[in-house]
């Protein structure tokens, strides 16, 4: 077939073949490359670094404020997360805001990994950004009274007043597709360790052990303290929780807590 051709098409032709020839080279190593490299264990528990709280619904930095300032106070870095518009849309759309400020502490601070507090929706703000590819640049994931598994009062508002539940509102109910997808498979995928704690006394997350997480540890604030009063607007300045969620972020695996450790810990 070559012979015919005349010496210019010839070479044109065998240039042809041999970019072909490097690039299914490339692409065999490629692709023998991916499929041998080890799969990335655990995160290190041992050195933890900086901190992202992430607000809940509304998006009001306020809410966690005192939770980061406690967390300074103790020689932690800790940075609260502001989510876009009026923090009532897309939770997608928070997660991809928690993934920038992710990076900016990792390139400010040269940590290897962060410990993500997500207080109320902003639990499950954490849970997206860490289920879309980032399991191991995250130590510990914290959630606080989290509507793991949805609210009721999501479920009412999308039934009897749909116009005054934003898109971020309809997420949060119990048979919502992102919560749907999210609880599919592993609530709690390898890379970092996880801890939920909530209070029985919610009274936006109901039942509020739609908080609890499979393969997490999971803390109630009153299996600690029993006679303890937080509602749901109270955990994140509550110094009880406060010093429970500096307990959970310490270096090493998340500890757990019982009455015995009550009079220390709101001491």
């Amino acid at each position: 077939m070559l012979a015919g051709l005349s010496p210019a098409r010839r070479r044109v032709v065998l240039t042809l073949l041999a970019l072909v020839a490097v690039a299914a080279v490339v692409l065999v190593v490629a692709v023998a490359s991916r499929s041998s490299a080890p799969e990335a264990g655990p995160v290190s528990q041992e050195r933890p670094g900086p901190v992202l709280l992430v607000p809940g619904y509304g998006g009001a930095t306020g809410s966690v404020q005192g939770l980061a300032d406690a967390l300074r106070a103790a020689g932690r870095d800790a940075t609260v997360v502001g989510l876009p518009g009026d923090g009532t849309g897309d939770l997608n759309a928070s997660a991809d805001a928690l993934g920038r400020a992710v990076d900016a502490a990792l390139a400010r601070t040269g940590a290897s990994s962060v410990d993500v507090v997500g207080y109320s929706a902003g639990g499950i703000i954490a849970r997206l950004w860490v289920a879309d590819g980032h399991a191991q640049v995250v130590r510990r994931v914290l959630t606080l009274g989290s509507p793991h598994h949805g609210t009721s009062l999501a479920d009412l508002a999308g039934d009897v007043a749909p116009g005054q539940c934003p898109l971020g509102c309809q997420q949060m109910a119990s048979d919502s597709d992102l919560l749907t997808d999210l609880n599919r498979a592993d609530e709690t995928p390898e890379g970092p360790t996880w801890v939920s704690i909530w209070t029985t006394q919610d009274e936006t997350v109901t039942p509020p052990d739609s908080a609890r997480l499979a393969g997490a540890l999971n803390l109630p604030v009153q299996s600690v303290c029993a006679d303890a009063r937080v509602g749901h607007g109270d955990l994140p300045r509550n110094p009880l929780v406060q010093q429970m969620v500096l307990t959970e972020l310490a270096a090493g695996d998340p500890v757990p807590l019982g009455p015995e450790d009550c009079a220390r810990l709101s001491g």
